[in-house]
């Protein structure tokens, strides 16, 4: 029985100990110094030895600019303890009162114990970097590092060469590391691509960092090297040049061509088609595997159908019965199957071949996630028949099959523009909004767009009128019924009853004729964007296209620049920002790396 109330009573204890110490605390981030000091000498006093007890009553000290304490209660413990990382702490308690004589006597005598013992080095070291006392923690380590050669302080002394602004030092210590400990490499490229994405001077830390690379890969012909390079192409998203690399490091390592198939759906995603293009083709010259070429084979064909339209239709599809016909009808070529149901839908307008082949695919061996592919494609084409309801039990199943997964995510996007498109608005505001946090940006994004549009227009029209004729005309573009959904945008423009509808059918206007080649047409479009709706959600997509226009389509790069330029200075929450940089500095011609 005694023993149950001696557990008691100490489980008591260190339960209000526990709240003290975060009493303690939240009076020290509030910055009531005066209570933190109270709260945590009280709690000294109970563990004298607790470091971070005394840290804080010491920062209290400084923080009421109670100095001669903070040094009187410092150099007692240093008496007591012998701890030489508190010589850092006595000397910055000097610095404070801009004593700087007796603060680098104390600094010095510090080093002088990583002199008698380099295991002082951590200690010693870790204080002057906390108390951002950079060029003492950088002679720390490489006294350290002197006296003990297995002591590595690679990284460490690469940080802080950075924090230095010493860019071109800090490259040769990461890569040194990068090369000596292959684990830390994805440590350093974080770092790395810290640097070059920094707003003022990453044009000519780049440069740096790309010479040193290259210098490497030339002293030493180590394919890791070619790795690097490779990853660095792409943080520039260069990707015809990391496609060199990559060819470098399969020809002395033939056995995986995972890298460079990632590579090729990088540069597609990014809309390099050349250059996807030559790592496709690459691929199906050097490979036997069945899957890989399937793959290669598929976003060749991809390329294809994206450009297809009608007149286009039988040639495309001849090309993708030869691809079937040659491997067969299995799982390895399912990306094969549901491309054609895709592609014999939404441009040979043939839903039920579509079904078809969908239906017949269900009937292989797929894994869980190869099913929610094919019921995906299923929903849209019901969809694309306007079987709304039958839409939503395929993407409902995946949604229920794949919770907490992007795959799942994605079915609920499109569960919810099901819903818009129907005129279901409430039930689709619902959906929208709980997208509205998904993990993937694109979806996230994609879920707000929607989510406002349905409530601006909800609050301005509570009959949802023009929000019902928007839902139509963009359920048109969604089949692929190009000429009917801009003459309903266009009609909405004219006949619109609510202001809040028209920026977002003017950019929709704006992208039809972008994609039909009306290229003068959409630079109106966007510009009726930037100049009507400067408050508005959609101006940086108007900025952002039409300043691709003007640099890819019209060739005058010259009227691209500012607009790229103003999405950097007034949008840098624009998911197009990123992308926006980069063509900016290509443009003013930074990149000639």
């Amino acid at each position: 029985m005694k023993k149950i109330i001696y557990y008691i009573l100490l489980f008591f204890s260190l339960g209000l100990f526990a709240q003290n110490e975060q009493l303690a605390q939240n009076y020290f981030d509030k910055g009531d110094f005066e209570k933190a000091l109270i709260s945590y000498e009280e709690l000294l006093k109970n563990q004298y030895s607790n470091g971070l007890y005394f840290q804080k009553v010491i920062e209290c000290y400084q923080q009421l600019s109670r100095f001669d304490k903070a040094e009187k209660s410092l150099m007692a413990r240093i008496e007591k303890y012998k701890q030489p990382n508190l010589l850092v702490e006595l000397g910055y308690n000097y610095q404070l009162q801009k004593n700087d004589v007796e603060a680098k006597k104390n600094y010095e005598k510090a080093l002088d114990e990583i002199t008698k013992n380099p295991s002082n080095v951590y200690a010693i070291a870790a204080v002057f970097e906390r108390k951002v006392i950079l060029d003492y923690a950088l002679k720390a380590y490489e006294l350290g590092a002197k006296l003990e050669p297995n002591f590595n302080f690679n990284y460490p002394i690469g940080v802080i060469y950075g924090q230095l602004g010493k860019t071109d030092l800090m490259i040769e210590k990461f890569l040194d590391e990068a090369y000596r400990n292959r684990v830390s490499s994805i440590q350093i490229q974080n770092q790395l691509s810290r640097f070059m994405s920094e707003e003022e001077g990453d044009a000519s830390f780049n440069i740096s960092l790309k010479k040193a690379l290259l210098l490497r890969a030339q002293k030493d012909q180590d394919v890791f090297w070619n790795e690097y390079l490779s990853w660095f192409f792409v943080q520039q998203k260069d990707y015809s040049k990391a496609f060199v690399q990559q060819k470098a490091i399969y020809k002395r390592n033939p056995e995986t061509f995972s890298n460079i198939v990632n590579l090729a759906q990088l540069a597609m995603e990014e809309q390099d088609e050349s250059t996807a293009t030559a790592i496709f083709s690459f691929v199906l010259e050097n490979t036997q595997d069945t899957e890989l070429k399937v793959q290669a084979h598929t976003f060749l064909m991809k390329m294809k159908t994206d450009k297809a339209s009608e007149k286009d239709f039988l040639i495309v599809n001849s090309e993708l019965d030869l691809l079937l016909k040659e491997y067969g009808i299995s799982p390895y070529s399912l990306p094969l199957q549901l491309l054609q149901a895709h592609f014999i839908t939404f441009i040979g307008n043939n839903p039920e071949q579509g079904k078809i082949i969908l239906k017949t695919a269900l009937d292989l061996p797929l894994n869980n996630y190869q099913v929610a592919e094919v019921k995906m494609e299923l929903g849209d084409i019901l969809l694309f028949e306007e079987k709304f309801n039958q839409a939503l039990i395929y993407y409902s199943q995946i949604e229920d099959d794949l919770k907490n997964d992007e795959v799942g995510h994605e079915a609920s996007l499109k569960a919810a523009k099901t819903s818009f498109f129907k005129g279901d608005f409430d039930w689709a505001q619902k959906q929208f909004k709980a997208l509205k946090s998904a993990a993937t940006q694109l979806i996230a994004n994609d879920a707000l767009e929607f989510f406002l549009l349905i409530n601006d227009n909800t609050v301005s029209d509570s009959t949802q009128t023009d929000l019902k004729k928007f839902a139509r005309a963009d359920y048109l573009l969604y089949q692929n019924k190009t000429a009917a959904a801009l003459t309903q945008f266009q009609a909405l423009i004219k006949e619109h009853k609510t202001e809040e509808i028209q920026d977002v059918t003017l950019l929709r206007i704006g992208k039809i004729n972008q994609k039909l080649g009306n290229f003068n047409e959409a630079l109106a479009n966007y510009q009726s964007v930037i100049n009507q709706f400067k408050e508005g959600i959609y101006i940086d997509e108007a900025l952002y296209f039409s300043a691709e226009i003007y640099n890819k389509q019209l060739q005058e790069p010259e009227k691209a620049k500012p607009l790229y330029e103003k999405i950097l200075f007034e949008h840098e929450d624009s998911i197009y920002f990123i992308d926006a940089r980069k063509k900016f500095r290509q443009l003013r011609g930074d990149n000639n790396l």
